[in-house]
């Protein structure tokens, strides 16, 4: 009962402190984000120096942030392993290195920056006390749900989300107390900070028939088969780049050069960047371009393939919105229905957290859209079988069909 009690506080405790830490970092990370946009925006030029920034973050890194070049595979690598403590300057390099990257133009995200942020912060914390594993791993979990909450302005994704990631097929119940009072903690801080997330138009309900349900398979079918080429193509180009340049700065450089390259040829900055204008034209616009959804994959993935800092979420949140309102039209759905079910759909699959990005989806759109993508996250989820964003991921039950067990 007594060792109960000491875990509670320490859950109560421990969660206040991370959300209001890691709710800190994210306001004043949204903060630099959104002015480096608008820097970006209002001096269009900046762009071309992208190869010579990518430079620089890569011998910044190259110099003093190879221990932490890893990101998001590092803290769950450190989750599973119990490893030495997650190096502190994670967060500040993180954040630096994301936010010249969205300056000079480079099409990344703000989720990977945010998750770093809130475990290493986290785990600076839990290392000034004498704490069990268990609960550093715990709390570093709730850092992540913190992090992924607060960044998003979803606090209840930000905890399901946490406790998904790190194994695919199995969660931790004990981490759901902490991650949720962190992850709360975090939001609040956040908004109390002044950060106003960007809105989404609340989906109208649209009641479920067998034909819908047949169109949302089809186009979760379309989702797992996008989900897949991110996957593959990132990783595809960041082996082949590693290969080929052995020198971190180099390969930056000539991603930088791809980078402006693809941005003359298509003649708009609309796959710069976060892109959160052209999500939030998704949801309305029936002239958006069908190709834009494969476009932003292209740039993100040349971006990221080349060690560019940022997270996926964003851009995935950009495809699949694109992807969405493209295939609503096709269809005769909602332009928004179709713009909100592929906006959580691909990042779902793409990162195998679908209760996650469902409720993600909830929060941002309303309940209205609850049975709909849920449908598509489940089924696109089991389709991309065992790939991922995050390489370090762990499945503890096959997703394929054919077979059952530990893996």
């Amino acid at each position: 009962m007594r060792e109960r009690a000491i875990a509670l506080v320490q859950w109560i405790v421990g969660g206040v402190v991370i959300g209001g830490v890691c709710g800190s970092a994210s306001a004043l990370f949204l903060v630099l984000l959104d002015r480096a946009t608008g820097v970006r925006v209002d001096h269009p030029w900046l762009v071309f120096t992208l190869p010579v920034a990518g430079l620089a973050i890569g011998w910044l890194y190259e110099r003093h942030g190879m221990a932490v070049l890893a990101g998001n595979n590092l803290v769950i690598d450190t989750l599973h392993e119990d490893r030495a403590a997650i190096p502190v300057r994670m967060a500040p390099m993180v954040l630096v290195g994301t936010v010249l990257t969205h300056l000079f133009g480079g099409s990344a995200g703000r989720e990977g920056t945010a998750v770093q942020m809130g475990a290493s912060l986290t785990d600076a914390l839990v290392h000034r006390f004498t704490l069990s594993p268990a609960m550093r791993r715990q709390l570093l979990l709730a850092g992540i749900a913190a992090g992924f909450g607060s960044v998003f302005g979803t606090p209840v994704a930000g905890v399901i989300f946490a406790i998904e990631l790190v194994v695919v097929g199995r969660f931790e119940p004990m981490a759901i107390v902490p991650a949720l009072i962190a992850s709360f903690s975090g939001d609040l801080t956040t908004r109390a900070w002044g950060i106003v997330h960007t809105p989404y138009p609340v989906v109208e309900h649209l009641e479920l028939t067998p034909r819908l349900v047949g169109v949302w398979v089809l186009f979760a079918a379309a989702v797992a088969v996008t989900s897949v080429a991110f996957i593959e193509l990132t990783h595809g180009l960041k082996k082949l780049s590693e290969a080929r340049l052995r020198r971190l700065p180099v390969r930056m450089f000539v991603g930088g050069l791809v980078v402006v390259g693809l941005w003359q040829l298509v003649g708009t900055s609309d796959y710069l960047g976060l892109g959160v204008p052209t999500i939030v034209r998704a949801f309305s616009d029936p002239d958006l371009p069908s190709y834009a959804f494969a476009l932003k994959l292209a740039f993100t993935a040349v971006t990221l393939g080349a060690g560019f800092l940022g997270g996926e979420v964003t851009p995935l949140f950009f495809i699949g919105a694109a992807l969405g309102s493209v295939f609503a039209r096709a269809f005769g759905i909602p332009i928004e229905l179709g713009a909100g079910v592929g906006l959580a759909a691909v990042f779902a699959a793409a990162s195998n957290t679908p209760l996650a990005l469902s409720v993600m989806a909830a929060e941002l759109l309303g309940v209205q859209v609850l049975p709909h993508v849920v449908i598509v996250c489940a089924v696109a989820f089991a389709l991309t079988g065992r790939r991922s964003i995050y390489s370090s991921q762990r499945t503890w039950r096959w997703k394929a069909f054919r077979r059952q067990g530990r893996s």
